[in-house]
């Protein structure tokens, strides 16, 4: 029988009895990482010590030790130094324990100290504040691994574009810092790819106004895509909507969505809109449409349907938007259906 090396090797004894004196539970660390208590070396007390100290409570300790067993392999130094650079974002210890009790991995991530260090102070005389820093190093931690030199030329390629596309300079670090907000993924382009995007919208004949604009309406998600994918998800629209390269452009400016989304995912949300008996010519009218999946298309127009309000003869706006959104717009046709009907000049009968 194959048998790996972690295999025949025998458990750490005294990590498990420290790790049950803290009432974690083994089994879920042998179902998910195993390999963490075959080591040497584990510094199980030390760690639940310094997170203790933070102010986590036994549960908290426990919770953060099942989640994330890797912890306990770290020195009490390599802690307590990332313990530290934490704190450069952080308002104080409580807040920086409760976001190792929601991101312990994103914590416990050591190895890419000196980058991490680095990019918070970059982050920080970029401008951002530090509750966005300390969102990003826990939604997006990867961001930090990144040497700084490598950010700092997305920044300015960002900057550059910006500026050549016709943004001024007085709101350019207001456009960068929103951008980057929404989006701290466009860190993990390269600037090849960034200037590929934007050349591939200026050759499908996009004024650089709408270029910028596009840019914004995605939050950034378009340097995520290749001049490939795009180019497939607009002849396909092209060919479903049968229209002209300038109707067309129009109507990615109207939905973004167009643009962003992959041919089989407009395919399909196309397909569950054509099977509730919606028409291809509605769906032009009003695209956006195209940017709700299709059991939430089914769900709404389930809703309305039962107001008695027809999909098929009526707009598609009630159909859009946020949950918010579809709200209000069912509110309203809810409330104009249980209005009575009344006439003010109408005479009144009054029996004797």
């Amino acid at each position: 029988t194959y048998t790996t090396d972690t295999k025949s090797r025998e458990e750490n004894k005294k990590t498990i009895e420290n790790l049950c004196s803290l009432s974690v539970d083994i089994k879920k660390i042998r179902r998910l990482k195993e390999w963490v208590l075959l080591q040497d070396v584990a510094y199980v007390k030390e760690t639940a010590g310094i997170l203790k100290e933070m102010g986590a409570d036994e549960a908290a300790v426990a919770n953060i030790l099942e989640r994330c067993p890797e912890a306990i392999l770290h020195t009490p130094e390599e802690i307590n130094s990332q313990r530290a650079l934490w704190q450069l974002v952080c308002q104080n210890e409580k807040q920086l324990i409760k976001l190792i009790e929601q991101f312990p991995e994103s914590f416990f991530t050591i190895e890419y100290r000196e980058n991490q260090k680095a990019n918070i102070l970059f982050f920080q005389e970029l401008g951002l504040k530090n509750n966005i820093i300390t969102r990003f190093l826990t939604s997006a931690p990867n961001i930090f691994y990144n040497p700084v030199e490598k950010n700092k030329t997305v920044m300015e390629t960002l900057q550059r574009n910006y500026l050549s596309l016709g943004g001024s300079d007085a709101n350019m670090k207001i456009w960068i810092l929103k951008l980057l907000s929404q989006n701290p993924f466009i860190l993990l382009n390269t600037s090849t790819a960034i200037q590929e995007s934007l050349e591939f919208l200026q050759k499908n004949y996009f004024s650089d106004h709408e270029v910028l604009q596009l840019l914004s309406k995605l939050k950034g998600f378009i340097f995520q895509l290749t001049p490939t994918t795009m180019q497939k998800s607009m002849l396909f629209s092209k060919n479903v909507f049968k229209c002209s390269d300038q109707e067309l452009k129009q109507l990615v400016l109207k939905c973004p969505a167009l643009l962003y989304y992959s041919v089989p995912v407009l395919e399909e949300r196309l397909e569950g809109l054509l099977k509730e008996g919606i028409s291809v010519a509605q769906i032009r009218e009003t695209p956006m449409v195209l940017e709700l999946t299709t059991q939430i298309v089914q769900y709404r127009i389930k809703k309305l349907s039962a107001l008695g309000y027809d999909i098929k003869s009526g707009t598609l706006e009630n159909l859009n938007g946020t949950k918010k959104d579809f709200e209000v717009n069912y509110g309203k046709i809810q409330s104009k259906k249980e209005r009575p009907i009344f006439n003010p000049v109408a005479p009144v009968h009054i029996e004797d």
